[in-house]
């Protein structure tokens, strides 16, 4: 009897034991499975996030950046820039240049979403665009002032500065100047009436522009022609025109047959370039801001006309002037 007895009690401890260990074993397997399940949870989290990244990036793929261009060998050159710098960030690009009527057609077109960015002037954006008066502003206030509004009215951004000052200068032809001894602006108000001028549209309907001057220095020519920028100075040496709007940086005002004119009364405004790139453009092609700011200050006045004169005079290609230039500044490899 007292053996059975022992026997029993030993009987109940293995079966309280067994119980107690089935309950920890229990305990550890639910403890291990929860672990499980909140491992599969940060997994699934860190896919799903990582699945999002790479939607982003195929939707950004899905196709090329998209730059527009004014009718102007500094444009082409500064897209070429443009496009090198974007593809070393790792996306395609898609240019579309000389676009007739420049800023006029160009802003619409990127407000439709048909650009995603183009090289731009701040006091063109500030007086076609905005309509703003630029008279007594500093150029870092307009620059300012641009960055201000264009997110609120077109959801657009002015980002950088190449570094050059691209103004306008009175141009000539030089058996003109020689004619009639015309060295500043002022002295054309004499003949003016003798004089055909000829512009293109930015600068003919731009407040500052050509209406500005004429009013200025008492200028009333004998007429005036509405020609695209990239023909003034062909018509110029055709004889079709004796007098145009020239840019600080053009080619053709170092040649010997034009003669730039003193602005005497100072009136001109500067025109900083930068480039306009919409905010969804921003958003959808990561990176794309760091690739256009790598720009930033990349070239003086000299130095694009120079550029210009490569590829006018010289006539060299655009897209080879560009690499060559950018990877001599080692912007590029």
């Amino acid at each position: 009897m007292k053996k059975l007895g022992t026997l029993l009690m030993i009987a109940v401890m293995a079966m309280a034991l067994a119980a107690c260990g089935k309950t920890a074993a229990d305990e550890a397997a639910k403890a291990e499975s929860s672990q499980t399940e909140e491992a599969a949870g940060e997994a699934g989290i860190t896919a799903q996030a990582e699945e999002t990244e790479e939607a982003k990036e195929t939707v950004a793929a899905d196709r090329a950046v998209r730059i527009a261009t004014k009718p102007m060998t500094e444009q082409y050159i500064l897209s070429e820039m443009l496009k090198l710098v974007i593809e070393e960030a790792g996306y395609e690009v898609e240019i579309t240049k000389g676009i007739a009527g420049g800023t006029s057609n160009i802003m619409p077109a990127m407000e439709k979403g048909e650009f995603d960015l183009y090289p731009e002037y701040t006091s063109s954006g500030w007086v076609m665009v905005l309509k703003q008066d630029p008279k007594g502003m500093t150029d870092e206030e307009i620059l300012e002032g641009l960055k201000e509004q264009y997110p609120e009215q077109f959801d657009m951004s002015w980002i950088g500065l190449y570094g050059f000052n691209n103004t306008y200068a009175v141009a000539v032809r030089k058996e003109v100047a020689d004619e009639y001894n015309l060295t500043k602006t002022s002295d054309l108000a004499a003949v003016a009436d003798k004089l055909v001028f000829g512009g293109n549209p930015d600068y003919l309907e731009r407040e500052d522009g050509f209406n500005l001057v004429c009013e200025t220095y008492g200028l009333e020519f004998k007429a005036v022609k509405d020609i695209d920028i990239s023909l003034k100075y062909a018509a110029m040496e055709a004889k079709d025109i004796d007098v145009t709007n020239g840019n600080t940086t053009d080619a053709q005002l170092g040649r010997g047959d034009v003669v730039v004119l003193e602005d005497d009364k100072k009136l001109q405004v500067n025109y900083l370039c930068s480039t306009v790139v919409r905010n969804d453009a921003l958003e959808q092609f990561p990176g794309l801001q760091e690739a256009i700011e790598k720009l930033d200050g990349c070239l003086t006045d000299t130095e694009m006309a120079g550029l210009n004169y490569a590829v006018e005079v010289e006539g060299k290609n655009e897209a080879d002037v560009a690499r060559d230039y950018l990877v001599s500044k080692g912007i590029i490899q």
